[in-house]
């Protein structure tokens, strides 16, 4: 069993001094389980654990105790009360049967006076003490963060794949009609390969957000105009299935971008499903184009009441959402980080009297620069 000579803090006193800790220690028992003292009680003094296990605990967040530290034999605890005169900030609970030497604030506060070794090796036995309470938060925090960020991902996923996989159960119960026209199930398997593709990207883009770094794209050289026009044709019956409708206020300029197809794809389907659900009365999904020498400027603006005050200077961010029953706002930073990844530059405003425009620019390729 440990003794007051053999606790590290107490080594440092004069034999006169450590004759005079042991006429005011009191030995204390506690059976497994027990209670020494809680959070909110009076600090009364300090503790030397001389057998057993004690832990230290303290209630965080929805009244849930997280132990913080736990003191093995020849350790001291309670010492905070020995410099405040302040109520308990933890719980102390034998966890095995316990035997301590309790010594009481007012003789040791004395004696810490009369011993400036004492007063130092108290100090630095705080700040350890201070040290690994933090240390311990810090993992108790990013631990529940880490499992915050995944439930948002989880949610996230599921509300991207909501869409085609919806498109897909609609459009197998046409391809499985017994009486439906040949025409039609062709149609029907087109539409079920397309959205399994949409998929396939959707997945793709989480993973590689989720990596961090970037990979390094791929830009061949494509024809805007005729990359729009077949986006347009994939959007347009989805969105007027949700009383949406999607126009073309001036054709796409006849332009050759270096662009990753299934990349860029992304980004008009996240940015005209966000228009979509900013509209559930149904409205007019607009898109319009600028092209001067140097960039193409398309332009996505929805009827709906506009980017919220609240969200407008996170809305970029990962997780950033608001007024959603649905979704984190992770779709708005994949767009992010495509445009960035061709090279321009993406981002929104509210027209007055108007809905919410997004804009997004891709660099026309000077003579001599490849993908």
């Amino acid at each position: 069993m440990v003794t007051l000579e053999s606790c590290k803090l107490f080594s440092v006193l004069k034999p006169q001094d450590l004759a005079a800790l042991r006429q005011l220690a009191q030995q204390k028992s506690f059976a497994p389980g027990q209670e020494i003292f809680k959070e909110g009680d009076a600090g009364d003094g300090l503790y030397l654990l001389k057998e057993g296990l004690v832990e230290i605990s303290s209630v965080v967040g929805q009244n849930v105790p997280h132990v913080f530290y736990k003191i093995e034999p020849g350790e001291v605890f309670g010492e905070m009360a020995v410099l405040e005169d302040k109520p308990r900030s933890a719980s102390a609970i034998a966890r095995e049967a316990a035997v301590t030497d309790f010594i009481p604030r007012g003789p040791m506060l004395e004696l810490v006076e009369r011993s400036p070794a004492l007063a130092q090796a108290l100090l630095r036995e705080i700040s350890s003490r201070l040290r690994e309470f933090n240390r311990q938060y810090l993992r108790e925090v990013l631990q529940a963060e880490r499992l915050a960020v995944v439930g948002r991902f989880a949610r996230s996923i599921v509300h991207d794949l909501k869409n085609p996989l919806n498109i897909i159960g609609l459009t197998a119960e046409i391809a499985g009609m017994a009486n439906g026209s040949p025409e039609a199930r062709r149609k029907a398997v087109v539409d079920i390969r397309h959205q399994v593709e949409r998929i396939s990207e959707m997945v793709g883009e989480i993973l590689d957000f989720t990596q961090g770094a970037a990979p390094q794209l791929l830009l061949p050289p494509m024809d805007y105009s005729q990359f729009v026009r077949q986006l347009v044709s994939e959007l347009g019956p989805e969105t007027a299935a949700k009383g949406a409708e999607l126009e073309l206020q001036n054709a796409p300029p006849s332009v050759g971008l270096l662009l990753n197809p299934k990349r860029l794809r992304r980004v008009f389907f996240n940015l005209v499903h966000n228009a979509v659900e900013a509209m559930p009365d149904g409205g007019k999904i607009t898109l319009r184009f600028e092209s001067n020498p140097k960039e193409v400027l398309t332009e996505v603006e929805d009827a709906g009441r506009g980017i919220a005050p609240e969200i407008a200077g996170q809305l970029f961010e990962p997780f950033a959402t608001f007024g959603k029953a649905q979704g984190t706002g992770l779709g708005l930073s994949i767009c992010k980080r495509i445009i960035e990844d061709h090279h321009g530059w993406i981002k929104a405003r509210n027209e007055p009297g108007r809905g919410a425009v997004f804009s997004f620019a891709l660099p026309v390729p000077s003579a001599g620069t490849h993908g």
